[in-house]
Parts: C-alpha cells; sequence; structure tokens
C-alpha cells in the first residue's frame, strides 16, 4: 500500500535518475505485542532511492535461508522514511505504513535484513542462528520491545556475525509507535500533489428519501454498497466521538424504520468528530460506505445536519448466538447475568470478556479432535467483549469494577455482570459490547485467605509457579535480569507476593517451578527466597540441593523447598538432562523423603514440561493438528513417557512405591501427555478425588484449564485425603501483579498489594495426605447359645475366655417372655452371689466386664415367667 501520486511519466523519470547504490538503514524496529510489528527503512543518502531493486528479508528461527522476502515499492526520498507494518497490528501502527504485508513476520529471536539480490545492505540479528527468544546485551533485546537506530550508526552489512543491540539501538517501551516514520526528524515520503479542487458541497435536506441502514448492512459480513457514496438518516445512539475515545457515534433506525428482517442489522458505526452529536440526535449524513477491518461503516463524511431528536429502543441480545452479524452497529441490551471469563486486558485497554458461564479450553473436558473442535465451537457462541469505547491505554481509574479496580476492589474471573447495554461493534476479530449504561459487578468468586480443603491430613505438599523468581545478582544489584524483575523495585515487590502466597499455603514440602537456574549459593534465587521465607515464618524452610552449577541449559528451573522441622531427605537429590529433557522440556527434579512423626517415605518429583509456544519451529507431529492441544504434544507425551519410566528406576536410590508428581505439565486434562502418565500409573489427584476435570489453575484467552497437576501412584494415592488448586491468581487481573510498566506512581500504589493475590499467573496445587498408619483391626472372639426357654429353674452356661482379651460382652436377646441374666467368674452364680445381674423386664439384659480374667465364666439365664427362643451371645476384643 505505497502513499503515493506521481503520474507514470514522472515515475519513470524519477527512477532514471536514481543512484545505482542507496545508503538505507533499518532505522526503527518494533516487536510488540500480539501483530504489532514493523520495520522503519531511513534514506540517509542525498538522493532518492528506487525501492523496487531491494528486498526486506526475515530469517527465522536460525535458519539460514529466508522465510519471508517483501518486495519494495516505489522511491525513497533522501532524508525521509519508509514504514512497513504486519496487516494485523493495531490501526494506530498501520496508520504510519507506506507498505501492508500480510506474510509471515519476525519474532524476537529471528533477523531481518535489507538486501540487494545476495548483498546484504542493512541487518538486524544473526543469520543462522536461534538466540532462543531474542538477543539481548547490556539490556537491550529484540523482543517485545521497540528499538530506535542511534544516530551516525553505519549500515551493518554483516548479516552472520555477532549481534550486540545496544551496540547500535535504543529501547522503548512495548508497543511505542510514537516516532515510527519520523527518525532523525525526518517525515514519511509523501510526493507533493495537487490539490483537488472541492466540488461544491450539495447541502443536505432533511427527511428526505435516504438509504436504508439495513441496506448499507445487507444479510452478509460485508456490506453490498462498499465504496458507494450514500445518505443516511438516524438516530444518535452513543456518541464516542473524543480523540481518546472511537472519534465517531453509532446511529440506528427507530422501530418504525426497520425491516424486522432478523439477518440485517438497523445500527451503523460513523467514523467523523468534526460535528459535535449528542445521544438522540436525528442525524442526516452523506458519507461512503466502508468495510473497515470486516466491520461496515460510514468514513468519508462529506456532510452532516443535525434534524432534531428520536429516540431508539435496545434491540434484545442473548447468548449464546452463534451469529452476532445481524447486530453489529445496534443497540442492545443483554438481560442475562454474565460471568466474567477474562479480564487481560481490563487495565490497559479497558476490555473485559463475558460469557454465560466459565469457558473451559476444549481439551480441558473434552478429548481431542472433533469433541474438543465441537467445545470450543460452542464457547465461541457464549461470549462477548465488553470495551469501554476508549482507545486511550492504561486509564485512570480503571473503570472496572466501580469505582475502580485497585488491589482490595478486585474483579475476579467467575464474578457476575448484569445492567449490560451498549451498542456492538466488530474489531480485532472479536465483537464488542460497548456500554451506554454502566454495567454491575457482583463478587459471587470471593478470595479466600487460605486453600479451602474438605480434610486436613498430617502432610500437605504443594506445587506453585513462582512466575520467573530472579534476584538478580544476589547482592541487591543485576538489574534487569533475563527474566522476571526489571529492578530491585520490582524485585521487592514480587518477593513479598511470593512470599505472602507460600506462607499461605502452608505446606510441608513445595515443588516450584520458573524459579532461576543460578545453583545453590548463598546468592542463589532459591537462598534467596528460602531466607526470606524463614524470616517470616516459625517454621524452619531448606532447599533440595542438588549440587550442581545449574540444571539444564534454560534459564529456569524446577526446584523442592521443605519445612525441615516436618520432613526429611532420605535418598539423594536427582535430575536427569536425558533426550527429552535436553532442551524444550526442562529437566525434571526429584527427591525422597520422611515424613518425621509417622516415619512414612514418599517420592516427590516436579516436572516443567515445553510450552504450547514457538509453533513455528515445530516439526513433523509436533505441529499443531488443529485437535485442540497445540504444539509440541509428541514432545510433551514422550516427556511424560519418559519420565515415568525414570522414576520407576528409583533414581534418589530409595526403593518405594508411593510416589508422586507435581509441576507445570503444560498440558489440560484430557491431552496426551496426562493420559500417557495415567497408563503409567500416574493419575491426577484432583481429577480422582473429584470425578470430573472441572479443576483449573490457569486461564488463556478466556478459556480455563489446569496446566498444573499433582500424579499419584495407586500406593501415594491411598494416603490423599483431599486436593484442590488454590484460586489466587488465575482469577485475579493482572495488572495486580508486580510489574511497574505502564503504571503511574499513583497505580503503582493502588494496584499493589504484598498479598498472595496474582503473585504469579498460574495458581497453587495443595493435596492433603494422611501418612499415619491405620489402627490394625481388633481381634474379636465370640459365640452364642440359641433357642433357650425356660422359666424358674435356670438354664446354666460356660465359656472359657482366652488370654489377653478385654471388653467381654454377654447378652441375653430375642424370643420370648422374660429371661433374667446372671454372670460369674470361675463358678456358677446362686441367688446371691454373681459378679453380674440383669433383671430388666422382657429379654434384654446385658452384662459386660472391661478387664475380665482369662478362664472359665458362668452365665445363667432364668425368669420369673415363661420365656423362650432366647439367644446368648457373648463377646471380647483383643486390642
Amino acid at each position: 500500500m505505497l502513499k503515493t501520486t506521481l503520474k507514470p511519466l514522472a515515475w519513470s523519470m524519477a527512477l532514471a535518475t536514481l543512484p545505482a547504490s542507496a545508503n538505507l538503514l533499518i532505522s526503527e524496529y518494533v516487536e510488540g505485542s500480539s501483530n504489532n510489528k514493523a520495520i522503519e527503512i531511513y534514506n540517509n543518502g542525498t538522493d532518492a532511492v528506487d525501492l523496487t531493486q531491494y528486498q526486506l528479508q526475515f530469517f527465522f528461527n536460525g535458519n539460514t535461508a529466508a522465510g519471508n522476502t517483501i518486495a519494495l515499492e516505489g522511491q525513497l526520498a533522501a532524508n525521509q522514511t519508509y514504514v512497513i507494518v504486519d496487516n494485523d497490528s493495531a490501526p494506530a501502527l498501520l496508520e504510519k505504513a507506506q507498505l501492508i504485508n500480510s506474510g509471515s513476520w519476525f519474532n524476537g529471536d529471528d533477523a531481518v535484513a535489507i538486501m540487494q539480490g545476495d548483498t546484504v545492505i542493512d541487518s538486524l540479528g544473526k543469520r543462522g542462528e536461534d538466540p532462543g527468544s531474542y538477543w539481548m546485551v547490556n539490556g537491550v533485546k529484540t523482543q517485545n520491545q521497540t528499538l530506535r537506530r542511534n544516530k551516525a550508526s553505519a549500515p551493518r552489512t554483516d548479516l552472520d556475525g555477532t549481534f550486540d543491540p545496544s551496540a547500535d539501538w535504543t529501547q522503548f517501551d512495548i508497543d511505542d509507535f510514537s516516532n515510527i516514520g519520523q527518525h532523525e526528524g525526518s517525515t514519511t515520503t509523501e510526493p507533493p500533489v495537487e490539490p483537488p479542487v472541492e466540488p461544491p458541497v450539495e447541502p443536505l435536506v432533511c427527511g428526505a428519501e435516504a438509504t436504508a441502514i439495513h441496506t448499507i448492512q445487507g444479510a452478509g459480513t460485508a456490506s453490498p454498497l462498499k465504496d458507494q457514496i450514500v445518505i443516511v438518516e438516524a438516530v444518535v445512539t452513543s456518541d464516542l466521538q473524543s480523540d481518546d475515545q472511537l472519534k465517531g457515534f453509532f446511529m440506528q433506525h427507530p422501530q418504525s424504520e426497520q425491516d424486522g428482517d432478523a439477518l440485517t442489522s438497523e445500527g451503523i458505526f460513523v467514523y467523523y468528530n468534526g460535528t459535535d452529536v449528542n445521544v438522540g440526535d436525528r442525524v442526516r449524513v452523506r458519507a461512503k460506505v466502508q468495510e473497515y477491518y470486516d466491520a461496515t461503516q460510514l468514513g468519508d463524511i462529506e456532510a452532516l445536519e443535525v434534524c432534531g431528536t428520536g429516540s431508539v429502543a435496545p434491540t434484545l441480545l442473548t447468548l449464546p448466538n452463534d451469529n452476532l452479524e445481524p447486530f453489529e452497529g445496534m443497540l442492545v441490551t443483554i438481560n442475562q447475568s454474565l460471568k466474567v471469563v477474562d479480564t487481560y486486558g481490563l487495565a490497559r485497554y479497558g476490555e473485559v470478556a463475558l460469557a454465560t458461564e466459565r469457558l473451559y479450553q476444549s481439551t480441558q473436558v473434552a478429548l481431542p479432535g472433533d469433541a474438543a473442535r465441537a467445545i470450543e465451537a460452542a464457547n465461541a457462541t457464549k461470549e462477548i467483549l465488553l470495551d469501554d469505547g476508549s482507545t486511550k491505554q492504561n486509564l485512570e481509574p480503571i473503570r472496572y469494577p466501580a469505582p475502580g479496580l485497585d488491589a482490595y476492589n478486585t474483579l475476579r474471573l467467575g464474578d457476575t455482570a448484569d445492567n449490560l447495554e451498549g451498542v456492538i461493534t466488530y474489531s480485532f476479530s472479536k465483537y464488542r459490547l460497548h456500554p451506554t449504561v454502566e454495567p454491575i459487578f457482583t463478587n459471587t468468586n470471593p478470595r479466600t485467605e487460605a486453600p479451602v480443603v474438605e480434610t486436613r491430613g498430617d502432610l500437605r505438599i504443594a506445587s506453585f509457579n513462582v512466575l520467573n523468581y530472579f534476584n538478580g545478582d544476589g547482592q541487591g544489584a543485576g538489574f534487569p535480569t533475563s527474566r522476571g524483575a526489571s529492578s530491585e523495585e520490582e524485585f521487592a515487590r514480587q518477593k513479598a507476593k511470593i512470599v505472602s502466597a507460600i506462607l499461605a499455603l502452608d505446606a510441608d514440602v513445595i515443588g516450584l517451578l520458573e524459579i532461576e537456574n543460578d545453583g545453590f549459593s548463598d546468592l542463589s534465587a532459591i537462598a534467596d527466597l528460602v531466607t526470606a521465607l524463614n524470616a517470616q515464618s516459625t517454621d524452619t524452610y531448606q532447599f533440595v540441593n542438588f549440587n550442581a552449577e545449574k540444571i539444564g541449559g534454560d534459564a529456569i528451573t524446577s526446584a523442592l523447598i521443605y519445612r525441615a522441622n516436618k520432613v526429611a531427605e532420605v535418598g539423594t537429590p536427582a535430575f536427569t538432562e536425558m533426550v527429552p529433557f535436553d532442551y524444550g522440556n526442562r529437566p525434571p527434579v526429584v527427591q525422597t523423603f520422611k515424613v518425621t512423626n509417622t516415619e512414612e517415605v514418599f517420592t516427590m518429583a516436579v516436572a516443567h514440561l515445553r510450552s504450547k509456544g514457538s509453533c513455528t519451529k515445530a516439526t513433523d507431529g509436533d505441529k499443531d493438528t488443529g485437535d485442540g492441544q497445540g504444539c509440541w504434544s509428541v514432545t510433551r507425551t514422550t516427556a511424560a513417557n519418559t519420565l515415568a519410566d525414570w522414576l520407576a528406576t528409583n533414581p534418589t536410590g530409595v526403593e518405594d512405591t508411593d510416589t508422586i508428581v507435581v509441576g507445570d505439565l503444560n498440558s489440560y486434562a484430557m491431552e496426551d501427555p496426562l493420559r500417557a502418565f495415567a497408563d503409567k500409573g500416574l493419575k491426577s489427584v484432583v481429577e480422582q478425588l473429584d470425578g470430573n476435570t472441572q479443576g483449573y489453575s490457569y486461564n488463556y484467552a478466556a478459556r480455563i484449564g489446569s496446566l498444573d497437576h499433582a500424579l499419584a501412584s495407586d500406593s501415594m494415592m491411598e494416603k490423599v485425603v483431599a486436593a484442590t488448586h488454590w484460586s489466587i491468581n488465575a482469577d485475579e487481573p493482572v495488572a495486580l501483579d508486580y510489574n511497574t510498566e505502564y503504571k503511574s506512581d499513583a497505580l503503582k500504589a493502588s494496584l499493589y498489594a504484598d498479598n498472595a493475590y496474582r503473585a504469579s499467573d498460574h495458581d497453587p496445587v495443595v493435596v492433603e495426605l494422611n501418612t499415619t498408619p491405620p489402627a490394625p483391626e481388633p481381634e474379636v472372639w465370640s459365640g452364642e447359645f440359641t433357642n433357650v426357654g425356660g422359666w424358674f429353674w435356670p438354664k446354666n452356661f460356660k465359656i472359657d475366655v482366652p488370654e489377653g482379651y478385654q471388653n467381654l460382652k454377654i447378652e441375653v436377646t430375642g424370643g420370648w417372655g422374660d429371661a433374667n441374666l446372671k454372670v460369674k467368674q470361675g463358678s456358677a452364680p446362686s441367688l446371691f452371689r454373681y459378679d453380674c445381674l440383669s433383671a430388666k423386664f422382657g429379654n434384654v439384659d446385658v452384662c459386660e466386664f472391661a478387664e475380665p480374667k482369662a478362664g472359665k465364666w458362668f452365665i445363667q439365664v432364668s425368669g420369673y415367667l415363661p420365656f423362650g427362643n432366647v439367644t446368648v451371645k457373648y463377646s471380647a476384643v483383643k486390642p
């Protein structure tokens, strides 16, 4: 999409005068959120350059061959810029583009070059090298950043040489597009054009014939009148004309002017703020019908008149709904209580995802394949995005929930939204509700101060992802780190939240994920965390020392900590880096413990399998097949089988069948890795106790599921009495975490608390165990005499009580009449000599002896009245 108006002859003459070579530089590099990606090229020469001789190439994942080649277009004047943008970027970035490209775009680990045939003109990154996720030197990195070329930088023509981003580039925040197109004060190239002669504007006549909105919208996804000039008259339903809003308004026909066709919309967005309008104004416009990112709108406004006032009643919208296109642009009301299902964009964009219910990741509740696809298809019909209508980021206060989000006035997933009325629009691949009245949120998913379990055991174990806990150099410096906190201030905030969460977990053994892989010295991250725990606890925390400078080659590792006053290590700590734990899957760690009070022994492993990201690098069976499992499923499944087999070799040197595996398996409950573990005898504790797979530890794209699991062997499962996920992270807004980016000083204070909530992005898994051996069943000695009958003259019986028995019980029961009971040890009872007499009316007499002597006991049954069919029972127990 080249912005040029040169005539063909002038264009040919210009090209003829261009030099054979050019001083072209990559002057700005945007690697932002989502698909926000752009390259700015600057001509630092003195002559115009024919860009058709050059290409922009991307080298993906360490490949030496270009994965995408973009042919440049047009000419670039001296000291001017030329911006190439990903077609899926944000509008604010697309507006800066001279060329929009829909091919595959770079990530932070991909090299970029301006090429003239095989000649490298300028470059960023190193061809043939995969740096991991990004190149970074001196804190300047190529991922999630905007980089601007330093002045006087020479072209980098060695695409295969070592790349130092800090040498020629200055780093700016992610999604900072403020300077693109203006390198060293230049502007994007716009050849001069003759100003067009504006024809006189034909005046609008209110109430005259006009084109109906339903005719413009049509029954399909795009307008049948696209690019046509139309006159429309309707009533304003939502005014979002401010520069920090949508710069326009919505208009809709009243009921009397609608066509009654359920497939056509009666409302439309008008992109115009040149004339101020208000809700209720009846407005007439002459404009062009446009499709802006698949949304029909009126733009290029030629004339607007306010014709009076009117009113529009909202249309009822009910979810689920598999076709929201007929509501695009319309004022609607939703007479349902919806659930909050995502708040990822709440603080930054004012967005809250709502749905009829909590929505599950498809493979959390269904098998991969058709069943999972059916779940996701149904999910899509149940949700809508609440959007505050503002284009300004990081508003203060954060609008939801009223009077504003803060660390104690949270909006949790599972909370309820009511009073939903507004206009429907479509942008960024989502249907959105811009409210015209204030929504009402109700806290129906309250926080808990500690994990809630039905039964407390005598030992609690847990799994907790500590979200890249990196402590710099361990002495208060060394920030920013490659992951985690970017400053000492952020690390202090992070540590306080992590410590609060672990102490509130109240667990005796904890498997940790995403802690810095920097060994076990006093300056290590694991030592730092344990020291902080002990400073605030009456228990004594220790870490398992695996006696290695690093475990595997990743920046993060897994770890084990425990309360030394509750358990002790009895095995040799072990980990494995064998395939497939050499790359992608982090090496699992394992140790055997003994419970101090009960002498019970068990083995606990912590696993962190490969994530579902970086799918472009996946090959063969690891590619995303669309079955719901994402990419790298084969790699994770292989890891599951290999880990189970390795644990069966007793790597700690202790032979014991009580085994539990905890950690982030990056797999939902019904996916292949979890089924592979189950086939090896390691089954989900939560699933077995709940009888379903509806537990969750993570939220992604408004879908919940459990990536974090506890898997127990059969013998270990016999000791489990309860298990749960503690919902302190996944349900909370990300804005409540420790990070300070995109926050003013006021928001840094109001959004932060040193409590457990949003300490991480994964919820902990908690497992309660009863390790006390059950008391043995007592040995019972018993017998009976049946069909006993008589009258005054007694019936005599004798029993021989064995040695060591207690709680001798002799009773008369059943039959008819009135039988009485006498018992004496050693000799027969008489009228006045007995050890027990029971003479209740009826046949309900009992004699009991707590500590009976071994030997002969005599029983006598008689009655003042006749009796018959009576049973005499006796019993004693040996403890």
